[in-house]
């Protein structure tokens, strides 16, 4: 039985091919990914695999029995992208396709949201079995900027009170791989998320516990945390982005009180706490 993994390189694909070869023979495993050069050291079957090129993406996928579908990262370009991946593993007799959506996909106000709804559209009419794993927010999206957060002496935000309810990578690939070893997955839809829900003021509260400083979280109009964020050096799309997503945030599009994902991965995710300590290390 051949697993192949989209996006191999990237940094939950990696994880996602690492758990993998602990649950099955390396021999399964087919990496997915533009340069196979960038994944040598994982030591893993290797595929040229471009998102733009249909001819390429059917050659890549003969043979390949399950395929995880990690959503692109190029976003604007992803439901075509998607698309030509589905079409490709149709022809090509895969037998059942994982994509990685997003937490509550249908009604999520998150500007993400259409190309993943977009998405599960696609594979849902392709007649491809499916089983769609609709992922919360990485915690790695803040904790990624830890460092700059205690540079700056301030956490900035303008997401209220609103709950997340995130997961690490690790968490999410590892729920990928179990997916992907299972049997009878098909038609199967997960909304994936951590088991603790935190604020940006529980995060700003956790920080100052770890390092022994005083942490605020200064909560922004959506407008003036853009701005701050265009003043820090993003690019102004971007940052509109990311305060809108503070905005969905705060009406509760990534908290989620459900529990799959501890339950899908056998054990509790990974606690806010483990991943500040982790990146603070």
């Amino acid at each position: 039985m051949k697993i192949a993994v989209t996006g191999a390189s990237g940094q939950l694909g990696r994880l996602v091919i690492e758990d993998l070869k602990e649950k099955t023979s390396v021999e399964n495993i087919v990496a997915l990914v533009r340069d196979p050069q960038k994944i040598a050291d994982l030591e893993v079957e290797a595929r040229k695999f471009d998102y733009d090129n249909p001819r390429l993406l059917s050659e890549a996928l003969i043979g390949i029995d399950k395929l995880l579908l990690i959503s692109g990262s190029e976003i604007g370009k992803r439901l075509s992208q998607h698309t030509n991946v589905i079409e490709a593993a149709k022809n090509a007799g895969v037998k059942i396709i994982a994509y990685t959506s997003l937490l509550k996909a249908d009604t999520s106000t998150l500007g993400l949201a259409g190309e993943h709804v977009g998405t599960e559209d696609v594979l849902k009419k392709s007649g491809v079995p499916y089983v769609i794993l609709r992922n919360g927010w990485y915690t790695e999206n803040y904790t990624g900027s830890l460092h700059q957060v205690i540079g700056l002496g301030t956490l900035y935000g303008s997401s209220g009170e609103g709950k997340i309810s995130s997961a690490t990578r690790e968490d999410y690939a590892t729920a990928a791989a179990t997916v992907l070893t299972s049997e009878g997955q098909e038609g199967k839809v997960y909304e994936l998320a951590g088991d603790e829900a935190f604020t940006m003021k529980d995060y700003a509260t956790e920080i100052s516990r770890q390092t022994g400083k005083d942490i605020p979280y200064v909560n922004l109009p959506e407008n003036d945390y853009a701005q701050a964020l265009v003043k820090g050096g993003l690019p102004e799309g971007f940052a509109k982005f990311l305060a809108s997503s503070h905005v969905s945030t705060e009406k509760g599009d990534l908290f989620d009180d459900g529990h799959q994902l501890s339950k899908l991965i056998g054990r509790p995710t990974t606690p806010l706490s483990k991943a500040i300590s982790a990146a603070l290390a």
